[in-house]
């Protein structure tokens, strides 16, 4: 599986540099840089007159662009506008069939009057509906007469606001006119009513100034509008013609430019290689300076293998500088696999000789097991099994086929295995693979390329890797009891602060188990100290064996230990606890003249439940240790207020 990944990953890869470099042919075919001084300069002379060109038709596209874009504007804004004005007309019709109304002397002036308001009505609803879909528009011109038409785009923001408040408005203006003809028609009949006529008109003329006023605000506002697109489009053209001016005056700038950069195109490429070799002279690498190549001939060659000098140089120094600041040797080995993938390798795997010199894991990629590796699964348990360990030389398959009976992919890939040598002795072993398919002569010279230069990479990485080794196993003996294989108090000092923030941030709660043999003096007394260190041993299996993979058993100091129980719920403390009591008074120890049985005083108490100071919790879990073994022992006693008797901590 991790050999499919590493595959998928150099695909990618190898396809991305290849639209890189069909990307940089274009851009050099281009640009002539590949081209002789004399033909460069006549295919740049012909390739600026052909940007002016190209220029030039960009920005007279631009200015159709523009032109196009005005007159999109004006075909809203305008028959927006036209429309706005018929309404306004409209409405002011209908203020007019209002006082008609109240001046009708009979009965069918009235229904003339509501005939001809109400089709006023109906226009406005008809030219609302057009503005908010968008349609054609009929144009009157002096009342009833036809001057035409026109077509109106559907409204946008301010527009949809309007039409809304509009139509609503006009179910007023309609009532108010029925409510009018109604007390008209009563106060001819009755010859009364003439106070509800007058109010009602009042009624009608303010929802009709209301619409005139609303109609005019929005008349007044596309106005605006077109006056700004106006300024708009008229400031947009002069910028145009300045854009299209300053790249026509740039391009002549470039042809006289050009004329004086041919001269330096061969004498600075040998200025700057000549100086950088004087500072390699005197010792001094700056991988920041690139010599930049003016020219495909021999100039232009010199100038580009001199930089892949310079870039691996400095790439090797900024390397090894990295992984010494690296925090532990899991990031020196991801470094390490990161400059391998840039190589055509078909995968690859860095083992770890183990500090006993027995035995051998795979570290990068990580794997849990030695399923994934290419070799025989013997390796991990017995390293001197591996060639390249043993012998302490590169053992490859190409040079010499079969070499390896332990390399289970002899038939699909060969292989090529590089000791690293730490302090004398193989303390690791990088496993490169290939292909068989498609092997040939080149594709063998360029794997040499790709292991000389990753063994440049492996070399630096040596002294660092043995350091940061030395370092992990010095610091894994200060933090591990050697006698139990527990952590031990100076481990928990480190890490005590990162459990109380994880379970304070999960809501959890820790349970605290402090465990004391009951009269081992007596065994070391007695049988010597030896059977007492072999029961601590057993003691330590014990209380690892009885909680989960997540908690923590610390020996505390002589024969007390400390189980640390996380994310645990109220209560469950002291079942754990009891079931190590049991286990341990079941427990038989040998013995030179039988057996022994033992038991355990056990205190509990529980973070942060009993107090919101961990170290204070642990002291509790003490005091009830203090208390069980007061009050008979082999028992367990979870921590109680009344058990602290001193209030300073």
């Amino acid at each position: 599986m991790g050999n499919k990944f590493i595959r998928f990953g150099l695909f990618k890869r190898k396809l991305y540099v290849f639209f890189a470099r069909l990307f940089g042919s274009a851009v050099e075919y281009l640009t002539f840089v590949r081209q002789p001084l004399r033909k460069k300069f006549t295919l740049f002379s012909m390739g600026v007159l052909f940007w002016i060109l190209v220029i030039s038709s960009i920005s007279i596209s631009a200015l159709v662009c523009l032109g196009h874009e005005s007159s999109t504007t004006l075909q809203y804004l305008l028959p927006q506008g036209r429309a706005t004005q018929q309404i306004i007309r409209d409405v002011q019709d209908l203020r007019v069939d209002g006082y008609r109304l109240k001046d009708a002397p009979d009965m069918g002036a009235i229904m003339g009057t509501t005939e001809d308001s109400d089709a006023g009505i109906k226009d406005i609803r008809q030219l609302l509906y057009a503005m908010a879909q968008g349609g054609a528009v009929n144009d009157f011109n002096g009342g009833d007469k036809l001057a035409g038409h026109f077509t109106v785009e559907p409204a946008r923001g301010p527009g949809k606001a309007f039409i809304k408040s509009m139509s609503g408005l006009m179910n007023g203006v309609k009532a108010g006119l029925d409510e009018i003809s109604g007390i008209k028609m009563q106060t001819l009949s009755s010859k009364a009513g003439g106070g509800k006529l007058e109010q009602a008109l009042a009624q009608y003329d303010a929802a009709i100034s209301k619409a005139i006023a609303m109609s005019n605000a929005y008349s007044y506002e596309i106005s605006g509008a077109y006056s700004a697109d106006r300024h708009k489009i008229g400031a947009y053209i002069p910028i145009a013609l300045l854009v299209l001016s300053a790249a026509v005056l740039m391009t002549i700038l470039l042809l006289i430019v050009f004329t004086s950069t041919i001269s330096n195109a061969v004498i600075k490429p040998v200025k700057a290689v000549t100086g950088q070799i004087q500072s390699l002279s005197r010792g001094y690498i700056d991988g920041s300076k690139r010599i930049q190549p003016t020219s495909g001939d021999e100039i232009g060659r010199l100038a580009i293998d001199f930089n892949a000098l310079m870039e691996t140089m400095d790439g090797i120094t900024k390397f090894k500088k990295a992984i010494e600041e690296d925090e532990d040797l899991a990031d020196v080995y991801s470094r390490l696999g990161n400059e391998f993938k840039y190589y055509g390798f078909d995968g690859f795997t860095i083992y770890e000789v183990a500090n006993s010199q027995n035995k051998m894991k795979p570290v990068y990629p990580i794997a849990l097991s030695g399923a994934g590796i290419s070799c025989n699964p013997e390796i991990i348990e017995n390293c001197f099994l591996c060639r390249a360990k043993k012998t302490g030389h590169v053992i490859s398959s190409i040079e010499y086929p079969g070499i390896c009976k332990y390399f289970l992919q002899g038939g699909e890939m060969e292989h090529i295995c590089v000791p690293m040598m730490l302090g004398g002795t193989a303390g690791g072993v990088v496993q490169f693979l290939a292909e068989k398919s498609g092997m040939n002569s080149r594709h063998k010279e360029a794997i040499e390329g790709w292991i000389s230069a990753a063994c440049r990479y492996l070399e630096e990485s040596i002294p660092v890797i043995e350091t940061k080794r030395l370092m992990a196993a010095l610091k894994e003996s200060a933090l591990k009891d050697a006698l139990t294989g527990l952590q031990n108090r100076r481990f928990l000092q480190e890490c005590a602060e990162s459990l109380v923030a994880g379970v304070l941030r999960r809501g959890k709660s820790i349970g605290l188990i402090m465990g004391d043999l009951d009269f081992f003096k007596q065994v070391n007394d007695i049988y010597g100290h030896n059977t007492g260190d072999a029961v601590l041993k057993e003691t330590a299996e014990i209380m690892k064996k009885s909680v989960r993979a997540s908690d923590l058993v610390i020996r505390f100091g002589g024969e007390e230990f400390l189980i640390v129980l996380m994310d645990v719920g109220q209560g469950e403390s002291k079942g754990i606890a009891e079931k190590i009591r049991e286990k341990m008074e079941n427990t038989k120890f040998k013995v030179t003249d039988g057996v022994l049985k033992k038991t355990i005083s056990l205190g509990i108490s529980e973070f942060p439940l009993d107090t919101e100071s961990f170290w204070q919790c642990i002291k509790f879990a003490d005091v009830a240790l203090y208390e069980a073994k007061n009050s008979g022992r082999n028992k367990c006693v979870r921590f109680t207020k009344e058990m602290w008797k001193d209030e300073q901590f």
